[in-house]
């Protein structure tokens, strides 16, 4: 198998690119209406977990089905006696309709230098691997693991890595030859490559040493 290099990645440059679907400039409303959204996906939640339709629920609180319909898209502000309704027949303390709403939201910032030196599961000798930031729980229902990996002329080349979630490397020094199941990238510093986790994945030839990439892995939350 040829090694795919810059000028052919396994991408064609003329193809249209895909259309997103996050708009990486949006913003979101107000908090006032986050707050009967977060109360409206928590209804909506909490009733297909039970498996009752919205038609059951309106029997069993007296509302409306319109009315139903309009808190769990998030249009209308319930008042507290329908919240009571909602929370008896949904069998919820009515303080679990808020709980999206007053979720933190975490950062996590480290200085240059400063990331957490660790080991992970599978690490091969003389892959040194630094984590940027970690936050375990969060409303994404996603892990993200950003770790800065560096080889030097002790490191074993390991390209049968495998674990679940996606994986984006982004080349920053030196050149390595990455492998992914049965295509090599020659990868230089600005090169990006972006890929199924599940397939054998790593580095195969170590080319220009020291070499250092940006690797960040994506991940179910457990459970999520």
């Amino acid at each position: 198998m040829a090694i795919s290099d810059r000028e052919n990645g396994g991408s064609d440059p003329a193809a249209e690119p895909p259309k997103l679907r996050q708009d990486p400039h949006a913003v979101r409303e107000t908090r006032e209406n986050n707050l009967e959204m977060a109360i409206g996906i928590a209804v909506r939640a909490r009733r297909k977990e039970l498996g009752i339709t919205v038609a059951d629920l309106a029997s069993a609180t007296g509302l409306s089905l319109g009315m139903l319909s309009k808190i769990e898209n998030g249009n209308i502000s319930p008042s507290l006696t329908t919240l009571q309704s909602l929370a008896r027949a949904l069998g919820l303390p009515i303080t679990a309709f808020f709980r999206t709403y007053e979720q933190v939201r975490n950062a996590v910032f480290v200085p240059a230098g400063e990331g957490v030196e660790l080991e992970r599961r599978g690490t091969r000798a003389g892959h040194q691997y630094n984590l940027l930031g970690h936050i375990h729980e969060n409303t994404s229902g996603v892990t993200v693991e950003p770790y800065l990996i560096t080889l030097t002329t002790g490191s074993d080349v390991f390209p049968t890595f495998q674990h679940a979630g996606m994986e984006f490397l982004h080349m920053l020094e030196g050149e390595i030859v990455y492998r992914h199941g049965d295509q090599r990238f020659h990868m230089r510093p600005g090169d990006s490559l972006f890929f199924d986790a599940d397939a054998p994945h790593g580095p195969e030839e170590l080319v220009k040493l020291p070499s250092r990439y940006l690797s960040i892995i994506a991940y179910p939350q457990a459970g999520g």
